[in-house]
């Protein structure tokens, strides 16, 4: 847990064998938290940080929800109770899911299972456990909007989709920081050793791959996310190009297994983990990303 950047703080704890991360923008005239991680994490992790700060939750103004995840989003009820006036924002695209746990289970994790696969039952039964209870969004966002925090410092909110339709991100100029959290993730989270768990997951890969080009376009001199280290420099460009060269090569798994005959979802997904994996841990999160390249087109397509 540190101040990354001035006024930027990056609150890390664990999440299995790998971690999570929230931010914090303290700046004079706003406070502004992004994300509350799982269901205890408030309580857990977020206050104690604050403490550690002179701090208190009493003193956050907003929280920005990023995107509709299980680990990004579950700390919102015990938030709201701890603090009911506090105001809640996440992108209209997302707010169906981030609002309403049994939605989000069923449309962000359990998509896959008419295709004869998915999260098993103690995964799910963790998941409603761990999104902490229903909470309602006060303010819906639509990317593009801009945030006063201080004298000198205002922030752009970023529309990113791909991982999620309303991912959110952040853009600092002042200190040429893009928060992104989960918008771009490589060729998957790693543990805290560098041995990779989880792929990719993302619903649409026009989207994602736009999404890539377009922080590349913004020239971060410093990547936050949710799930890696802080990048910094010629860090930043080469995740990006390993980033978008990874969905050519599940678009490469696609072209060949389709050109194999191999047309069902799940057969599908189990042929691209073969070809890019392996994945110890939820594995059938690339089915998102597989069914992507099938709807995205032919052999080739928006390379």
């Amino acid at each position: 847990m540190e101040e990354v950047l001035p006024g930027i703080h990056r609150i890390e704890s664990d999440l299995g064998a790998r971690f999570m991360c929230q931010y914090l923008l303290a700046g004079e005239d706003r406070t502004v938290l992004v994300d509350t991680g799982l269901a205890g994490t408030p309580d857990e992790v977020i206050a104690p940080y604050l403490r550690s700060l002179g701090l208190h939750l009493e003193d956050i103004d907003d929280v920005i929800i990023s995107h509709a995840d299980v680990d990004h989003c579950g700390g919102n009820r015990l938030l709201r109770e701890l603090k009911p006036d506090l105001r809640f924002w996440c992108h209209e695209l997302d707010r169906p899911y981030v609002e309403r746990n049994r939605v989000m289970l069923a449309e962000i994790y359990c998509w896959s299972e008419p295709y004869g696969f998915g999260p098993d039952e103690e995964s799910k039964e963790w998941i409603l456990r761990e999104l902490g209870g229903d909470s309602p969004v006060d303010v819906g966002l639509r990317g593009g909007e801009t945030l006063r925090l201080g004298p000198g410092w205002r922030v752009e909110i970023l529309h990113l989709p791909g991982h999620t339709p309303g991912h959110l991100g952040i853009w600092d100029p002042r200190s040429g920081a893009a928060i992104i959290i989960d918008a771009v993730l490589e060729s998957g989270i790693y543990d805290r050793e560098g041995n990779r768990l989880i792929p990719p997951r993302y619903f649409d890969a026009v989207a994602y791959r736009r999404t890539i080009r377009a922080l590349r376009s913004l020239r971060p001199e410093h990547l936050l996310t949710a799930h890696y280290p802080v990048m910094r420099g010629e860090e930043v460009t080469d995740f990006l190009d390993r980033s978008l060269e990874f969905t050519r090569q599940v678009q490469r798994a696609v072209d060949e297994g389709l050109a194999r005959g191999t047309t069902h979802l799940g057969e599908l997904t189990r042929f691209a983990t073969e070809r890019l994996g392996p994945y110890p841990e939820f594995a059938t999160e690339l089915g998102a990303g597989v069914r992507a390249h099938m709807l995205a087109g032919g052999p080739g397509a928006d390379r």
